[in-house]
């Protein structure tokens, strides 16, 4: 597996797993959980990765058609490692739901989502723990976007793919500094991620942004973590061009039940709040609702006019021939 140095975020990676390791208390016990799917040339270098500050590793095989469990069972001998296995596929968010209930059931205090497709540096683990255990976050997440110059890095389709989903995710989730919301290299708190209603949350792609949503709906604290991703010649499975409308329409759902919410707070469990505080939080409700107008009509208007577009230059090419 192709491996990309990255010595900014491995020293600071390296300092957050130096501090794990000074705590006097008893230590945390930290699992990570690998959807397996298609990722039998990266999965065992990506197990080989992960330090000694995790305890548990799940290995979830989705139903993988080249057999991804047999082979960790074949050619894996570390002790962490417990493999699970789905009877139909699905998808990496039903994989990391089934890892996260595993872990729960083992009693970790933290829980990580790492990829098993080698985009993802494992050396980074620690990066994500420290502001859970520092209390500072519910939940963590990796942001390739931090740093613009490593931005060029990421191919197009997925630059202005993620681009636009960041966008709509700020209105549907209502977490307005978080970017890259599909993002898989994350961190939970075992308790956190116990309050999660699994059933309700997405199996697919939008497992990601549907678990932002969700953790907004009882105020989760969500930290961004900078991270660059690591390609190789390994295949992703996710399509942009195919799973952007289908994204779009789930976050226009998604908003909806987030203003739901939010009358519900508004008239329900706020009733005694002095008046001050009332017209703060209506305040709060009003820039919100029309933010999403506002940015929610640019943004239909630009699909729009770039469909009128293309239709009149088809047009031109048609009356030209």
């Amino acid at each position: 597996m192709k491996r990309v140095t990255m010595p900014f975020y491995n020293d600071q990676a390296r300092d957050s797993l130096n501090a794990i390791n000074r705590i006097s208390y008893t230590p945390p016990i930290i699992a990570v959980v690998l959807p397996c799917y298609r990722t039998t040339r990266h999965v065992l270098d990506v197990i080989r990765s992960i330090g000694p500050e995790v305890s548990h590793i799940f290995a979830v095989d989705d139903k993988c058609p080249e057999h991804t469990g047999d082979l960790i069972k074949r050619e894996c001998c570390d002790p962490r490692v417990r493999v699970l296995r789905h009877e139909a596929n699905r998808g990496v968010g039903g994989a990391v739901k089934t890892g996260y209930q595993a872990a729960l059931e083992a009693g970790c205090d933290i829980i990580v989502k790492v990829d098993s497709d080698g985009q993802m540096d494992p050396a980074l683990i620690p990066l994500f723990v420290q502001p859970i255990l520092d209390g500072k976050a519910d939940y963590t997440k990796g942001n390739r976007f931090f740093n613009i110059e490593k931005v060029k890095n990421m191919p197009t389709v997925r630059l202005v793919g993620n681009a636009g989903l960041s966008f709509i995710n700020k209105f549907s989730t209502g977490y307005w500094r978080i970017f890259d919301p599909t993002n898989g290299y994350t961190a939970i708190h075992a308790t956190v991620a116990a309050l999660l209603p699994f059933n309700k949350i997405s199996d697919r792609y939008f497992f990601e942004s549907d678990m932002l949503f969700r953790l907004n709906t009882f105020q989760g604290v969500v930290v961004d973590i900078p991270m660059e991703a690591v390609y190789g010649d390994e295949q992703s499975n996710l399509r942009v061009r195919k799973i952007f409308f289908e994204f779009l329409w789930k976050h226009v759902r998604n908003f909806f039940k987030f203003f739901a919410y939010f009358i519900h707070q508004l008239f329900v469990e706020h009733i005694g709040f002095a008046d001050g505080e009332k017209s703060l939080f209506v305040e709060q409700f009003r820039v919100i609702f029309f933010k999403f107008v506002q940015y929610y009509f640019v943004f239909f208007h630009v699909i729009f006019a770039v469909g009128r577009n293309k239709n009149e230059q088809h047009r031109i090419s048609l009356n030209m021939s």
